[in-house]
């Protein structure tokens, strides 16, 4: 099934910028719609928000018909948790750069937390203490999975989308020599091909 909305999703600075020079060079046909996080980056806080699974509320309400997730980072966990909610809705998932909220301890990430609790102080301090481990649930997600990463990122290294790629049942890894954690911003030419070409292959045959 191909999507009608493609839902862009940002990571924990809340850049809805982030996704643009792709989404630009991505030539498909459904709605495009980029999304952003209250209390981060430019979008106003809501006192409605106060948790990851409120940012899930929010992306399933825009599941409207059937659609496509792209999200980096904090977003990438917000998009599985939408798709394990709602995976009627969601026919492609791309995820750059995320731990896809997996417990990727001892896989060699930098500790960003305290990194981002020091560097911005203004973001709400909620998603810096979410340790939920969806590892069990992956394998429920049947829909095909495009995983984006660079092999120069600290913060969600290749081990992190090999360990992903091999929980998710059909998903496929591409790395980025010499990115880093920006690389779906960096490399937009690049990763606006490999999102079209993920969003026209046929859908996998079912187990």
């Amino acid at each position: 099934m191909m999507p009608s909305k493609l839902l862009f999703l940002p990571g924990a600075l809340g850049r809805m910028d982030f996704w643009l020079p792709a989404a630009e060079l991505l030539r498909h046909p459904a709605q495009k719609r980029h999304m952003g996080w209250p209390g981060f980056g430019p979008t106003p806080a809501d006192p409605g928000v106060n948790g990851i699974d409120d940012l899930v509320a929010m992306v399933v309400d825009e599941m409207d018909g059937p659609c496509a997730l792209i999200a980096q980072s904090m977003g990438g966990v917000v998009a599985i948790r939408a798709a394990l909610a709602r995976p009627e809705h969601v026919t492609h998932l791309v995820l750059a750069a995320t731990s896809g909220g997996m417990d990727i301890a001892g896989l060699g990430a930098q500790d960003w937390r305290e990194m981002v609790r020091n560097d911005f102080p203004a973001l709400p301090d909620w998603f810096l203490n979410d340790h939920a481990d969806l590892t069990p649930q992956l394998s429920a997600l049947r829909m095909p999975v495009l995983l984006l990463w660079g092999d120069a990122d600290p913060i969600s290294p290749v081990a992190v989308g090999e360990q992903l790629a091999r929980h998710l049942p059909h998903a496929s890894l591409q790395v980025f020599n010499g990115a880093d954690h920006d690389l779906a911003y960096t490399h937009a030419a690049a990763v606006a091909a490999l999102i079209a070409r993920h969003l026209n292959a046929p859908a996998p045959t079912s187990g």
